[in-house]
């Protein structure tokens, strides 16, 4: 006797992001995204990305930001997870 088996299986990735609180911290200490560009050595346009996550700065670039706050690295920039879910039938 052969049984067929059919199953729906769902797979979820998790994709790594870096994230970051650059924007809230900035604003929260008052200051552009100008001057904060000239301390870190920066353009403005790489804040800007940076703040937008469209940009993972280096570890040396955020480590001179995270030193600019006076924060601990973890503070300023952390690891998101963003699930990706894909559903799976059979023959797929």
């Amino acid at each position: 006797q052969l049984d067929i088996f059919f199953s729906t299986f769902t797979i979820i990735i998790l994709r790594e992001i870096v994230s970051n609180n650059v924007y809230a911290l900035r604003t929260a200490k008052g200051v552009t995204q100008e001057e904060l560009a000239a301390v870190a050595g920066v353009t403005r346009q790489t804040i800007i990305a940076i703040e937008k996550g469209n940009y993972t700065p280096s570890v040396f670039l955020a480590l001179k930001i995270t030193k600019f706050f006076k924060k601990q690295l973890e503070e300023v920039f952390y690891i998101k997870y963003d699930p990706s879910i894909k559903t799976r039938g059979h023959g797929e």
